[in-house]
């Protein structure tokens, strides 16, 4: 690996870590915020294993040499309460959209930690310092974690918008 290229690395898996770092937060919000409990559950649940997968990836960083950024994960958990400030038709309080939109920015964050992991999987075709085998793990389990998220968003939605369907005339 070229310098550049770990420097890129670097960034890379920086960045992922900061998106892990606002992932958990927003995981942890909403399985507090939800109104539905097996729901908020689940959410408490994916928060604790993105947890896990985040202290993953500071173990592959180890592993690789690569610095963690504190700056980065703060810039994550900042950014995650910044996300709070979205136009959801209400200023002060939980909007029925808040659920969804909170849903659909956890499953994207998931995806784009299946990509880390589909990345540093086929970097371990030439570097021995990663375990092919544990990402793979890592792999099927964020792909478990995207069909969870899938299944909340879709109830979510259904249960947004059925209670703003038009009252019959």
């Amino acid at each position: 690996m070229t310098k550049d290229s770990a420097d890129l690395l670097t960034i890379y898996l920086n960045d992922h870590l900061a998106g892990a770092a606002g992932g958990v937060e927003l995981l942890r919000r909403a399985a507090q915020a939800g109104r539905d409990q097996a729901a908020s559950r689940q959410l408490h649940d994916l928060a604790d294993e993105v947890a896990e997968d985040r202290a993953s990836l500071m173990e592959i960083m180890r592993e690789l040499d690569i610095p963690v950024r504190r700056s980065r994960i703060v810039l994550g958990r900042l950014g995650e309460k910044a996300g709070r400030l979205k136009t959801n038709g209400h200023l002060l309080s939980r909007s029925p959209l808040s659920d969804l939109l909170e849903l659909e920015a956890m499953r994207l964050g998931v995806e784009g930690k299946a990509c880390c992991w589909r990345t540093l999987r086929e970097l371990a075709d030439t570097d021995p310092r990663l375990d092919p085998q544990r990402l793979d793990r890592l792999l099927r389990r964020a792909d478990t974690q995207i069909a969870r998220l899938e299944r909340l968003r879709g109830q979510a939605a259904v249960a947004t918008f059925r209670a703003a369907e038009p009252k019959a005339r």
